[in-house]
C-alpha cells in the first residue's frame, strides 16, 4: 500500500486557467455566481476551483469531465465500459499503486507502437515524456476523473488487493500478525503448563486449589491496582493534548491538510441516513476533506442505502471485495490503500463527532511533532439513561477516556487505541504495516506497535457520541469481541517478550502485561472469586477450613471487596469531568457489571481456541434515544 498524492492543480498557467473557467461558463455547467465563489475559496484555501466546484455539489463531475477533455483536446471516456489488456495493466506493478498517485491508466494498444492511456490530469507535454518511458510506446490520451481510475484499479487489482489487506502484515512481520494464534513455543508451553498442573492437582488437589485461587486473587488485585493508579494520574493531570478554541480558530483553510475519513459499515442499512448526516456536521473545507464508506462486497442492503441517502459529493463507496478474515481491519486496510490524505479517522457507523474534532487533532500532531502517530478522541454514548446497561456503559467509557488514557498519556505508557476516533499521520500508519486484519481488537494492537516502534499516541479533549448497548446479548457480543482480541494482542506480543522489553522498556512492558493481558485475565477471575467470596459468606467456617486456610479465604474476601470497591470509586470518578452526576450511584451496581464481563471472557476464550478471527458483530441503531435530541 502507498499514500496517493493529492490532486494537482488542473493548470498552473494563469492563461489555460481563465480559459477553462470561461469555457465551463459557455457550456453553461456553471454560472458566474458559482464560479466567483469557487475562486473566492480558491484563493482561500489554496484548493483548484474546479475542486470546490465539485466538493461544493455546484458542478458534477461527469460534466467536468467533459469540459476538461474539450479544454485537453481529447475524447472522455468511460471505464466502466473498457475492457483493459491486462498485461499492459500489470506491467506497472501487481496493485496498480502507481496509477493512482500519478492519476493514469494504460488501457489498450493501438496498433504497434500506441496505447490509449486514460488520464485525471491534464496530458500536457511533461506528463506524455514520463508515461512514454513508463510504457515505451507512445500515449494516445483519453480523459477521466481521478475516482473513475481509483474504480478501475479496485476491479483490476481485485484479488491482489483483497490479498494485500489481508496479509501484508503476515508478511512483513509474521510474528507481529495474528493469523497465527498461538505460536508453537506457547502451545509447548500450555502443554507442559498443563500437564504440571494435572499432575499437581492429582498429588497435591487441596493445595493447587489454594495455590489457584492465591493467583486469581493477585492477578485481580493487580489488575484494579494499576487501573486506579493510573486514574488518579489522569485525574491529576487532566487530557495532555487539550486544544483551545482559540488555537483552532487560528487554522486558516489554505494551511490545513488534506484528511481522509474511514467509515468500515457491514449491516448497516439502518443508520447509514443518519451516519452521513452526522459526518456532514464536520467543520473542516470539504475540498479537503474525503469520506471513504467502506462496504463489503455483498452488503448490498447498505450499499442501496447510502446511495439513497444523496451522499455529497466528497463522500464516496468503496467496495471491500471478498476475502477472509472479515473484519474491519481487513476493510480499513482497502480504504488505507485509497486514502489521499495527509491525516486520517476512523468513524464507526453510529459515531457523532465533535465538529471540530479534524481540526484539534490538526492542532495536536502540529504540536506534537513527527513522533506523535495517533490521537486519540474521547468516546461517549448519547443514551446514557436508556436503561442500566447504558448507564454502566457511560459510566465506564467516561472513566476510561476521561482518566485511564489521560493517566497514560501522562506517564508515557503505551495506549490501547479505541476502535473509532483515532486519527492518524497516514504516511506513519503506512509504515506500521496498517491494521492486524486477524486480531479483533485491531486498535489496541495498533498501539503496541507504535510504542514499540518508538511513536507516540497522544488523547485529544474532543468526544464522539456513540450508542451504548441496550441489550445485554449485544454488550455480550460485544465485549467478548474485545476480551478475545486483547487476549491475541497478549499472545501475540508475548512470542518474543525479551524483544518488546528491549524495544519499549521494562515500564512500558510492565504495563502492556497489567493492560493488555491482565484485563482478560481479571475478568477471568471475577466468576471463581466471587463463588469463593460466596463460600466464604454462606457456609459454616468448619466445612470450608479442612479445604482452604482461613488466610486464603480471608485474602479472598478483602481482594473481592477491596477490589470492587476501588472500581465503583473509579466509575463514581467517570462523570464528574462531564457532569453527568446523575450517573454516580449507578457505579454501586459495578460488581454485577463486572459478572457481564466474565461472561463474555469466558466466551472470548472459547472463540480464541475455536474461531479465534470470526469478528462478532454489534448490531447499531438499537436505541430509542436520538444522538441530537
Amino acid at each position: 500500500m502507498s499514500l496517493g498524492e493529492t490532486a494537482a492543480l488542473p493548470y498552473d498557467n494563469p492563461a489555460e486557467r481563465d480559459a477553462f473557467a470561461q469555457l465551463l461558463l459557455r457550456s453553461n455547467l456553471v454560472t458566474q455566481e458559482a464560479l466567483d465563489f469557487a475562486q473566492e475559496v480558491e484563493l482561500r484555501t489554496g484548493s483548484s476551483f474546479d475542486q470546490v466546484l465539485i466538493s461544493e455539489g455546484l458542478l458534477d463531475s461527469e460534466s467536468l469531465l467533459i469540459a476538461e477533455a474539450e479544454a485537453w483536446g481529447v475524447l472522455p471516456i468511460d471505464l466502466d465500459a473498457v475492457k483493459f489488456d491486462d498485461g499492459l495493466i500489470r506491467s506497472q506493478g501487481d496493485t496498480g499503486q502507481r496509477y493512482l498517485a500519478e492519476n493514469w491508466l494504460p488501457i489498450k494498444r493501438d496498433g504497434a507502437d500506441r496505447v490509449f492511456v486514460a488520464t485525471a490530469r491534464e496530458p500536457s507535454p511533461e506528463r506524455a515524456d514520463r508515461i512514454r518511458e513508463a510504457i515505451g510506446a507512445e500515449p494516445r490520451f483519453v480523459a477521466t476523473t481521478s475516482w473513475n481510475i481509483k474504480n478501475a484499479c479496485l476491479r483490476l487489482f481485485r484479488s491482489e488487493i483483497a490479498d494485500s489487506a489481508a496479509n501484508e502484515l503476515w508478511r512483513q512481520n509474521p510474528a507481529m500478525s495474528a493469523r497465527i494464534t498461538f505460536s508453537r513455543g506457547q502451545k509447548v508451553g500450555a502443554a507442559i503448563a498443563a500437564l504440571i498442573l494435572i499432575v499437581l492437582a492429582i498429588v497435591w488437589p487441596v493445595q493447587t486449589v489454594i495455590g489457584f485461587m492465591t493467583l486469581v486473587s493477585l492477578v485481580f488485585l493487580a489488575g484494579t491496582s494499576f487501573k486506579f493508579v493510573v486514574a488518579m494520574l489522569g485525574a491529576r493531570y487532566d487530557v495532555v493534548e487539550r486544544v483551545s478554541r482559540a488555537e483552532v480558530a487560528a487554522l486558516t483553510d489554505r494551511d490545513l491538510p488534506k484528511y481522509t475519513v474511514l467509515v468500515p459499515v457491514f449491516r448497516e442499512a439502518n443508520i447509514v441516513a443518519q451516519l452521513i448526516k452526522n459526518l456532514r456536521g464536520l467543520d473542516y473545507p470539504t475540498e479537503k476533506l474525503e469520506v471513504l464508506i467502506l462496504i463489503e462486497e455483498e452488503d448490498h442492503e447498505t450499499r442501496d442505502a447510502v446511495l439513497a441517502s444523496s451522499p455529497p459529493p466528497h463522500f464516496r463507496i468503496v467496495t471491500i471485495p471478498k476475502g477472509q478474515p472479515q473484519t474491519k481491519p481487513r476493510a480499513c486496510n482497502v480504504g488505507l490503500y485509497f486514502a489521499t490524505g495527509n491525516y486520517l479517522v476512523i468513524y464507526d457507523a453510529e459515531d457523532t463527532p465533535d465538529p471540530d474534532q479534524l481540526k484539534k487533532a490538526v492542532v495536536a500532531f502540529e504540536r506534537g511533532g513527527e513522533q506523535t502517530v495517533c490521537v486519540q478522541a474521547a468516546l461517549n454514548y448519547f443514551n446514557d439513561t436508556e436503561n442500566v446497561l447504558t448507564r454502566m456503559f457511560t459510566l465506564e467509557y467516561s472513566y476510561w477516556f476521561d482518566y485511564m488514557l489521560a493517566g497514560l498519556d501522562v506517564a508515557d505508557l503505551p495506549i490501547p487505541l479505541g476502535g473509532t476516533s483515532n486519527h492518524f499521520r497516514t504516511a506513519a500508519l503506512l509504515e506500521l504495516g496498517g491494521w492486524d486484519p486477524y486480531n479483533v481488537t485491531e486498535d489496541a494492537d495498533l498501539g503496541i506497535r507504535a510504542s514499540a516502534l518508538g511513536y507516540r499516541v497522544g488523547v485529544i479533549n474532543s468526544t464522539t457520541m456513540e450508542e451504548a448497548n441496550t441489550s445485554v446479548p449485544n454488550f455480550v457480543r460485544q465485549r467478548s469481541r474485545w476480551i478475545k482480541g486483547y487476549m491475541q494482542t497478549s499472545l501475540v506480543h508475548a512470542r518474543q517478550p525479551l524483544a518488546l522489553i528491549r524495544e519499549v522498556g521494562m515500564k512500558r512492558f510492565a504495563s502492556f502485561v497489567l493492560l493488555i493481558a491482565g484485563t482478560p485475565l481479571t475478568f477471568l477471575g471475577v466468576i471463581p472469586a466471587y463463588l469463593l467470596t460466596a463460600v466464604t459468606l454462606g457456609l459454616p467456617r468448619e466445612l470450608v477450613e479442612p479445604y482452604f486456610p482461613v488466610w486464603v479465604l480471608w485474602l479472598t474476601l478483602l481482594n473481592f471487596v477491596i477490589g470492587n470497591m476501588v472500581m465503583i470509586y473509579l466509575s463514581m470518578m467517570g462523570p464528574y469531568k462531564r457532569g453527568s452526576f446523575h450517573l454516580v450511584l449507578w457505579a454501586l451496581l459495578n460488581p454485577v457489571y463486572w459478572l457481564l464481563h466474565s461472561w463474555a471472557s469466558y466466551k472470548g476464550l472459547w472463540q480464541l481456541i475455536t474461531k479465534p478471527h470470526y469478528w462478532e458483530k454489534t448490531e447499531h441503531g438499537l436505541t430509542k434515544q436520538d444522538a441530537h435530541g
